[in-house]
């Protein structure tokens, strides 16, 4: 069966190692720092602060510690603060070794739109353009069809894109996948999710 949010953001903290500063977007990304385990992960978010925590329980909730997504988290022993310069100096600066962003389309060879639609009011681009330019890694955390059931990963996108050929690695409720020459290549399947299934909902090119 597909994976679930919760499970999405486990599989993706498996593609993080000891040592990595590691920049978390808003949505299903940010269930990531609950996964990280007894991993040397140092997470950072762009509002100004290196070494987030994972989710607070009920009660223990601080308005004053919150992510890029305005949600309360916790903080650690070695947490710091600063201001939104030395945050994105981080990041333009190479020192971000992956970024794990939720994505509203990916085209086949890499393109990210996860910014805004058309017509619809948004919030603003935060650090996403920054971030696909000045990291490492772009790993994009995203369900694999919309709410309509319309494919989301494609061969060109559709929407404004935040950066183009930049994405690496995409987890999707159905699988994970790497982008590569001619298209996307399936690195594994969620449980009893087929093949066939996979590119019946996929418009993106899947190559072997």
């Amino acid at each position: 069966m597909p994976w679930d949010r919760n499970q999405m953001a486990e599989r993706a903290a498996q593609e993080l190692e000891d040592g990595m500063y590691v920049n978390l977007g808003i949505g299903i990304p940010t269930l990531v720092a609950n996964y990280t385990g007894d991993k040397d992960i140092t997470l950072q978010s762009e509002n100004g602060m290196l070494g987030m925590g994972p989710f607070p329980v009920e009660g223990d909730e601080d308005a004053d510690v919150i992510n890029a997504g305005k949600q309360t988290i916790t903080e650690l022993n070695r947490t710091a603060y600063f201001d939104s310069a030395t945050s994105f100096g981080m990041i333009r600066g190479g020192k971000i070794a992956a970024a794990i962003l939720g994505a509203m389309e990916v085209s086949e060879n890499g393109d990210l739109a996860n910014w805004m639609i058309p017509g619809k009011l948004v919030k603003g681009m935060g650090g996403a353009m920054d971030l696909v330019a000045g990291v490492g890694r772009v790993i994009v955390i995203t369900d694999h069809n919309s709410k309509s059931g319309a494919a989301k990963l494609l061969k060109e996108c559709t929407l404004p894109l935040t950066g183009k050929a930049v994405v690496d690695r995409i987890i999707t409720n159905l699988g994970v996948f790497d982008v590569v020459e001619g298209g996307l290549r399936i690195v594994e399947l969620a449980p009893d999710v087929t093949e066939a299934e996979l590119r019946e909902k996929t418009e993106a090119t899947l190559v072997a």
